[in-house]
């Protein structure tokens, strides 16, 4: 048996040729009719249909075998008919109708699909092992509890573990959440998955790769997937009722006046092209509409997902949050200026590979300070560094850092205040403290107001899903209208909030850390902040945010909305249509062709219908 992954390539490559086959037969059959080679056109038309109604019927004993009943049926009696009774180029037009369907479904489907290969290949593949004296790079399948490894500068760490020699300073917002570092000393536990954001460490493996945090996290999200249930296409929840009002016309107008021409032209006339096409035309429109709005929509069940959410679970840092360290505060002491201190501060930290130490320089040229060369450097990692700028002796890092190596800062330090969640840079000059530099990660700008337009879309409850600590994720949601904030989650704790939300209706998640893709997984709608998200939540999610602004949400919601809307009123146009057409055929008023003649009409108006979806007002 092919795999899904085999049989959608399948589609992939068949598709376009069952479209080119009855477009190709219908006019070389023209041609022949015209050139004079009358005997051939019908021929030429009837075996241009055969290939697009044999991938047909193969696809409706798939859909039957899966339960599943579709508007294809329809379609296949259509052709079926018309080659047994000998209209074939009724029968080439269905073929070239519903093959052309098909191809626009696939390709709103292709728009903007991924696989999971990024979040995979993040997944370390070796590590540096210490084995009798010298070191050696080998599969993580050959690591076992107990073996040493190097951990260098940059790496994700491949197996949970402990600190062995070294001090660790980890980059852990890709796991729970958090978006400063955090340093971990000899014998403290470090999860595989987080990167290595400092120096190099030596690393004791306590589990196997299999057994690790990030291979736990990887079957979560295969789980989340496997479990979700897919949404049935628009059209096909119109499938058994329209199915069985065209089969009883037709077989009313062959029993009524014994003619089967006429319950072959019902069939024509009811090929639900108004459904097969309209409704991929909206979608693509409503897709392309996202995307030039900065949101990626991976095909047509989400976009239908995304017009029918009703509530929102939002992850903090990254989301909400910025999810880095940025200057908040600056607190000189006496004789110090706020801009001095910080040039001070950010000229010693330009020989630092820290985190913090970059957010100090970067905010430092964001106001265009001049930064004199830092000589004499020497840094702890995850501490703090000291050296002289401009002749004066300095000391930047940590509280605890500074007042080690300032001893006259201690009391002052000590009884310092600082905000919940940030972070504090102490800064001493030839032993004296010259300052605070407070950093923090900040609420984005535009989160209060998409929560309020949000709001006024129609979204009943809006909750806070964090795996940071729950004193940082009360103080940054202050003033926020949520509906109810959790913190301290782990990626199983997040699905488990997302699936009890449900409840209240349909579930979109928001999320950019590997920590969120399980839970983006499992919601109805996963979105994911795709320009500085992990790979993994942007592979998981439905939805990707090809810019990190929140306000691109309600645009989206607003887009796919108005394109569901259009669809199901070229849905319902295009039905009754088909119907008026029917009931004519029925009644002897139509022959097949000018049954597909007419089809054909009601097709392009439903598909002008349908390409409206491409403009309209913006979203207040």
């Amino acid at each position: 048996m092919p795999s899904a992954q085999g049989r959608r390539s399948l589609h992939r490559f068949i598709r376009p040729i069952l479209v080119v086959v009855p477009l190709f037969g219908l006019i070389l059959g023209w041609g022949a009719q015209i050139g004079g080679a009358g005997q051939w056109f019908g021929s030429i038309w009837a075996a241009a249909t055969i290939p697009v109604l044999g991938a047909l019927l193969v696809e409706i004993a798939a859909s039957l075998r899966r339960g599943d009943v579709g508007l294809d049926i329809v379609a296949a009696l259509s052709m079926t008919g018309a080659l047994l009774f000998g209209e074939n180029l009724a029968a080439v037009v269905v073929a070239l109708m519903y093959a052309g369907g098909q191809y626009l479904e696939s390709f709103a489907e292709r728009r903007a699909e991924r696989e999971m290969t990024a979040l995979l290949g993040r997944v370390p593949r070796t590590a540096i092992r210490y084995r009798d004296g010298r070191l050696e790079e080998v599969g993580l399948e050959a690591i076992t509890s107990g073996d040493c490894l190097l951990i260098r500068q940059g790496d994700v760490v491949p197996v949970d573990g402990t600190v062995a020699q070294g001090t660790a300073v980890l980059d852990q917002a890709a796991l729970t959440g958090e978006a400063l570092p955090v340093r971990k000393d000899h014998g403290e536990p470090v999860m595989s998955g987080v990167t290595n954001a400092g120096d190099a460490f030596d690393l004791t493996a306590t589990h196997r790769a299999a057994e690790s945090t990030y291979a736990g996290i990887i079957r979560l999200i295969e789980a989340a997937q496997a479990s979700k249930a897919p949404m049935a296409r628009l059209a096909d929840r119109f499938a058994i009722a329209f199915l069985a009002l065209t089969v009883a016309l037709a077989g009313g107008a062959w029993l009524w006046t014994g003619d089967p021409i006429r319950a072959l032209t019902v069939l024509v006339v009811a090929t639900p092209c108004p459904l097969i096409l309209a409704v991929p035309v909206a979608i693509v429109s409503g897709v392309s509409r996202a995307a030039k709005a900065g949101v990626l929509v991976k095909g047509g069940k989400a976009l239908e997902a995304l017009a029918r959410v009703r509530v929102l679970v939002i992850d903090k840092t990254g989301t909400l949050t910025h999810g880095e360290a940025r200057l908040t505060t600056i607190q000189p002491m006496t004789g110090f200026a706020s801009e001095r201190l910080l040039q001070l501060a950010a000229s010693l930290d330009q020989a630092s590979k820290h985190v913090i130490a970059r957010a100090l320089v970067r905010e430092a040229h964001s106001r265009d300070l001049q930064l004199p060369l830092p000589t004499k450097v020497i840094e702890v990692p995850g501490e703090g560094v000291e050296g002289s700028v401009d002749g004066l002796n300095l000391v930047v890092g940590g509280v605890r850092y500074v007042s080690q190596q300032a001893p006259e800062t201690r009391e002052t330090l000590a009884g310092s205040q600082y905000p919940v969640g940030s972070v504090v840079v102490a800064v001493a000059v030839d032993g004296q403290l010259a300052g605070l530099l407070v950093l923090a990660d900040h609420l984005r700008t535009e989160a209060a107001q998409v929560i309020e337009r949000l709001r006024r879309l129609g979204m009943n409850r809006i909750v806070l899903a964090s795996g940071d600590r729950n004193d940082v994720a009360e103080a940054v949601t202050v003033g926020l209208h949520l509906d109810g904030v959790h913190a301290d989650l782990t990626p199983d704790r997040k699905i488990a909030i997302v699936q009890a939300e449900k409840r209240y209706g349909p579930v979109m998640m928001i999320g950019d850390g590997v920590n969120d893709a399980p839970a983006l997984a499992a919601a109805d709608l996963g979105v994911a902040m795709g320009a500085k998200g992990a790979a993994a939540s942007a592979e998981a999610a439905d939805v990707v945010l090809l810019v990190d602004r929140l306000d691109k949400i309600p645009a989206a919601i607003h887009a796919a909305r108005r394109s569901r809307h259009i669809a199901l009123q070229s849905v319902y146009a295009g039905i009754g249509l088909s119907v008026v057409g029917m009931i004519g055929a029925a009644f002897g008023y139509l022959t097949p062709v000018q049954g597909a003649l007419i089809q054909e009409a009601i097709d392009v108006a439903v598909i002008l219908n349908a390409l409206r979806a491409l403009w309209g007002p913006e979203p207040a």
